[in-house]
Parts: C-alpha cells; sequence; structure tokens
C-alpha cells in the first residue's frame, strides 16, 4: 500500500515537536512516504498514532521507538513570568507561534495554541520555561482531539507562510539538507538554541 504524504500528514497529531528526527509533520510524512523512515519515530501520537500509519502503509504496527521519547500525557508550556527577560528566542522557536511578548518584555503562553512541543525549553537561556500535564492519565490521540491537530496544523502553515514573506526558510529547526536531527539530548539542545538564533538574525536583516 503507497499512501501518498497528505494521507500520511493527516495521520499526524501535528504537535510539530521535531521528536521524529524532521523539521515538522509534513518533513516526516514526506520521509515515510519514501521509505526513509519508519512509522513509530511520533512519540505524541503513540501507538495510536503508529496504528494510523500502519493501516495506510501497509507495514506492521510497532511499539514507540524509545530513541526519539516516549508516549505520554499532553503537556502546555509554562513562562515563569518573575524570571522571564524577553529575550524572544521561546518566540523564534515556537511552531505555532503560541508564545506571545516583545523584545525585553515578558512573554506568556497562549494555552489554545501550545502543543506541548518542549522546543522553547532549551533556548530559554534563564531556564523560566516548564510543562505542565493537562491531560494525566490519557496519552497520544486519547489526549490530543483531531480538532486540536487541525487547530496546530493551520497555526503552524500560517507561520510558514509568515517566515517565507521575510525570506526565513526553515521554520522549525535547522537540519543540513533535511537530515535526522541528532538524537543525543545535548547535540540536539545545541541544533535548536543555533536554529532559533539564526531565524531570529534572519528576521531582523532588512
Amino acid at each position: 500500500m503507497n499512501a501518498g504524504v497528505g494521507q500520511l500528514l493527516d495521520a499526524l497529531p501535528q504537535t510539530q515537536c521535531t521528536r521524529c528526527g524532521y523539521p515538522d509533520c509534513a518533513g516526516y510524512a514526506r520521509a515515510i512516504a519514501d521509505g526513509e523512515a519508519n512509522i513509530n519515530q511520533c512519540p505524541p501520537g503513540g501507538l495510536e498514532g503508529v496504528a494510523r500509519l500502519a493501516r495506510l502503509t501497509g507495514r506492521a504496527v510497532e511499539p514507540i521507538d524509545e530513541r526519539f521519547g516516549v508516549e505520554g500525557p499532553r503537556a502546555l508550556a509554562l513562562i515563569d513570568e518573575d524570571w522571564c527577560i524577553g529575550c524572544t528566542l521561546c518566540l523564534d522557536a515556537c511552531p505555532t507561534d503560541a508564545i506571545l511578548g516583545i523584545n525585553k518584555r515578558m512573554h506568556t503562553v497562549i494555552d489554545a495554541h501550545c502543543t506541548g512541543c518542549e522546543l522553547c525549553i532549551p533556548v530559554c537561556p534563564v531556564d523560566c520555561i516548564s510543562l505542565e500535564v493537562v491531560t494525566p492519565g490519557r496519552s497520544g490521540w486519547a489526549a490530543w482531539s483531531q480538532a486540536q491537530a487541525d487547530h496546530a496544523r493551520s497555526r503552524h502553515d500560517e507561520r510558514l507562510r509568515r517566515l517565507a514573506a521575510v525570506g526565513v526558510d526553515e521554520p522549525t529547526v535547522a537540519v543540513e539538507a533535511q537530515e535526522p536531527l541528532a538524537h543525543d539530548p545535548a547535540e540536539r539542545k545545541r541544533a535548536i538554541i543555533e536554529a532559533a538564533m539564526a531565524r531570529a538574525r534572519a528576521a531582523r536583516q532588512p
């Protein structure tokens, strides 16, 4: 069975978290379609997500590959406003523009737009961002509705259009030639920080 990229993308939870090793859900869907990625690399989708992809691809259902993380409850980012210095790095890292703030002013997270992707956490220089579990006892698609996935996808698509308008091509993480991200936590953190800083510099250029 050869599912199209669009069908595979529709089966993903759209958290845009990059845990699969690709810049966003679309990148992962393309990699699956091209036979370059397995269907068990999406922890936010959980085992139900693997089953959805298995039905589309004809591949066997397998447990989530723990190199990419583990299935767990959905969480929201929370900014400690007393410690926020307004550096804007979290704004650059957020794939759904869920963080509101301006330079040198306190930032806050808009819960309805947050996917719990965690990309804002490693770029914060003062460690003022944490995660708050909002679906205890529920994980994967049991903790994330199709409506939420559709909303996150539309937010991400709009972000892509906005960044493209100012000449920023890589929306989520800077990955050379679309290579999967390093699985080592230190290397992953470094890559995310470097990507966020590069996007910030590019966006501020005339």
